[in-house]
């Protein structure tokens, strides 16, 4: 039987195309950004700074894709697909 994990690592449990200054408030497991792309907040997220507090932004080069834990993206700039976690 499969893990649901896996799907959603493999983009199986579908997403949402944001761009420009979009945003949603769902969770997602994966950001691909397409474009040059800013993302200017989240609701919530798993990934910290070095100093362990919760990203605040995030700048991503074309064809990057980061994995974690995503609420709410708010997008500065650019077009992303954000896969649903």
């Amino acid at each position: 039987m499969a893990r649901g994990d896996s799907y959603q690592l493999q983009g199986q449990q579908g997403g949402v195309y944001l761009s420009g200054t979009q945003f949603s408030t769902k969770k997602f497991r994966v950001i691909h950004a397409l474009t040059a792309t800013v993302i200017g907040g989240f609701t919530s997220t798993n990934i910290v700074d070095d100093a362990g507090a919760p990203i605040t932004t995030l700048t991503l080069a074309a064809n990057t894709v980061v994995g974690g834990q995503f609420d709410g993206v708010q997008l500065s700039s650019g077009s992303v697909i954000c896969y649903y976690a």
